[in-house]
């Protein structure tokens, strides 16, 4: 078995990805309840509230791209960095995830470095508001200044309705509604929003 259950019934094959398979709501409502660093937090932070962030310091046009940048942990989860260099099958798999969504999204596959850069901003201001003390220094965040605000304190149900509503938005904004798909929209008119499914 090769698959997994997601939030609104769809079957996701990790090893044969499609774009087909890949919701926003499925996305929103995992990334809210994957908390970064493996828990190891001083409070529930997710994903999806990581993703806001880094999308927030990016320019205009790259937003959609920062938004999703991590959207392969809703279906593979957040692995924390020195064991995916380990695991050399995992990222190969995670990759095809990756292909899947820009086909979704009508993303680049190469994210461009102003990306790269607000991540390591989003991981130094998480680093300062979120982990404990430590002594010892993190080569990656050389000369990365973090954000001048405390991040906020988001439930996972907060985070994902933030987190939909501006992946929305960006789909409308950037003229990509073909990303969105019928069932979708359907859904949100129906439900009067996606508040049932952020649980």
């Amino acid at each position: 078995m090769t698959w997994i259950l997601t939030r609104t019934g769809r079957r996701f094959d990790l090893l044969m990805p499609k774009a087909s398979q890949v919701s926003t709501l499925d996305i929103a409502q995992a990334l809210a309840n994957i908390c970064r660093f493996n828990g190891h937090t001083s409070r529930h932070y997710s994903v999806a509230q990581h993703s806001l962030l880094v999308s927030s310091i990016v320019p205009a046009e790259h937003q959609l791209a920062a938004l999703l940048h991590d959207a392969t942990e809703a279906y593979v989860g957040d692995m924390v960095r020195p064991l995916k260099a380990l695991l050399p099958d995992y990222s190969e798999i995670e990759n095809g995830i990756w292909l899947a969504i820009c086909e979704r999204f009508n993303l680049e596959p190469e994210l461009p470095a102003c990306i790269q850069e607000a991540d390591m901003v989003a991981l130094a201001t998480e680093r300062r508001d979120l982990m404990p003390e430590h002594g010892e220094r993190w080569p990656c965040l050389e000369g990365v200044t973090p954000v001048p605000y405390r991040l906020p304190e988001w439930t996972s149900t907060h985070a994902c309705i933030q987190y939909h509503s501006k992946l929305l938005d960006l789909l409308q904004t950037t003229h990509r509604t073909r990303a969105l798909s019928t069932w979708e929209r359907v859904d949100e008119h129906h439900a009067g929003g996606e508040a049932p499914l952020c649980m």
